[in-house]
């Protein structure tokens, strides 16, 4: 079972599927590209509740297609990052005088009011990361949540919390040497850091919980400012292509350097598998002003340009909100992904593929080749664009099946605001079929 496209694109928006046919599960991290090879690091989330479960590292040559590695740092049997605390954020770099890489994360309780944040370390990138303890600066913890990193051309690291505080690490990344900005975006979280043509891009999300919104962008001539408001990166209303800022990198293409926004697009509480990530191209203006000038449901990393999933599209016509109505789409192929509409009603599906009766192979009908997962058909911003794609499989003739949940996602904050959908809608309105 493979994850590829032919060619391999990145599609926003959809579950991805790892070498194990399983859903790639690395949110809120970042990616390290290192001798040629990518590794992302990220949250290992569950489907049921929000707790450190552990972080995550796959690697790929390509961007598209997934190895599982392991659980990098895992949940430790007590203290900042045991049983009870929530572990968030993890980013990685290397250390240019001890060799070895350097994982900071935020650390907290599941009321989010123990804010800690910390660092554990390892002689190998995705080896097992042995946890220390908290990050300080001046000889104190810092007591902050929402963090990301940047490491300069000059080898100098930074450390970036919520707020917009800035801190410049030690040579051995163990500690803040430095505060270099202080509350330079107040009420702004997701800090990461763009540099393009010699300018800094400092993105930050506002403050919805688990929701998305229009993030903005302050820009500089050096690290140190002054930081001046751009405003928004990606199109007004778009709630940031429904997504929240994780990480901005540069990916090597035909045409040059492309800077690529990593953004989250969390799904509480079915985070595990019907979370999903957008990864779009940024390019800077005339005026100097960063943008994600149009979302590319897909694109081809090689070229930095946007290219559609190949394949015989199908139409379907499926909208319910009904618990346990279903849609079965047959198909002969290798493939499958589902267009459809998610919007403010929407809700979760539960979507597997099965052996269609009549397959000529040997195999059952009726078998589960790809387990079914919760995906997602709620955004605050409506769109209709890919919502699933199936790992490549045999070509063969299989059955795609979409199953209403009934489930209607809601939360609220630590302040009591209520967010999440107004009802149960999922609807598919076609299928390409990839031979």
């Amino acid at each position: 079972m493979s994850s590829s496209l032919s060619p391999s694109l990145i599609v926003s928006g959809v579950p991805w599927f790892d070498d194990r046919g399983r859903t790639v599960n690395a949110h809120g991290g970042c990616i390290v590209e290192d001798d040629g090879v990518y590794y992302l690091f990220g949250e290992y989330k569950t489907d049921d509740e929000n707790h450190f479960a552990g972080f995550s590292c796959y690697s790929s040559v390509n961007l598209v297609d997934w190895t599982f590695k392991r659980l990098v740092l895992q949940q430790q049997a007590d203290g900042l990052m045991g049983p009870g605390r929530i572990g968030e954020r993890v980013k990685v770099v290397k250390s240019p005088s001890t060799g070895k890489y350097v994982m900071y994360m935020h650390s907290d309780d599941l009321e989010y009011r123990d804010p800690h944040i910390c660092y554990a370390v390892s002689d190998t990138i995705d080896g097992e990361y042995e946890f220390v303890g908290p990050v300080a600066y001046q000889g104190e913890p810092i007591y902050r949540w929402d963090l990301g990193v940047f490491q300069d051309d000059d080898g100098s690291a930074y450390l970036l919390v919520h707020e917009g505080d800035i801190y410049r690490m030690s040579d051995d990344r163990t500690f803040a040497e430095e505060k270099i900005a202080d509350e330079i975006a107040l009420g702004g979280e997701a800090p990461t850091i763009a540099k393009i043509d010699g300018r800094y891009y400092m993105l930050f999300s506002n403050k919805t919980s688990w929701d998305c919104n229009d993030n903005y962008c302050l820009s500089a001539p050096s690290m140190r400012g002054p930081w001046a408001y751009q405003g928004l990166f990606a199109p007004e209303g778009s709630m940031t292509c429904n997504s929240q800022s994780l990480f901005v990198l540069d990916i090597p293409t035909v045409r040059g350097i492309v800077p690529m926004f990593m953004g989250d697009r969390w799904s509480f509480p079915h985070q595990a598998s019907a979370a999903s990530y957008v990864w779009q191209p940024l390019s800077v203006d005339e005026r100097g002003r960063l943008h994600i000038r149009e979302y590319l449901p897909s694109w081809d990393p090689a070229t930095g340009l946007g290219e559609p999933v190949p394949g015989e599209r199908v139409s379907v016509g499926f909208r319910s909100n009904t618990v346990g109505d279903e849609i079965r789409i047959p198909f002969h192929g290798t493939c499958v992904a589902l267009e459809g509409r998610a919007d403010p009603w929407g809700s979760y599906a539960e979507v597997s593929v099965e052996r269609r009766p009549g397959c000529d192979d040997g195999a059952v009908a009726g078998d589960v080749v790809v387990d079914p997962i919760f995906v997602s058909f709620y955004a605050k911003a409506p769109d209709t664009h890919y919502r699933y794609v199936s790992p490549t499989l045999p070509e063969s003739d299989y059955v795609a099946v979409v199953r209403v949940t009934g489930e209607i996602p809601q939360w609220d904050d630590k302040t009591g605001q209520r967010f999440g959908s107004v009802d149960s809608y999922v609807d598919v309105s076609a299928a390409i079929v990839m031979p």
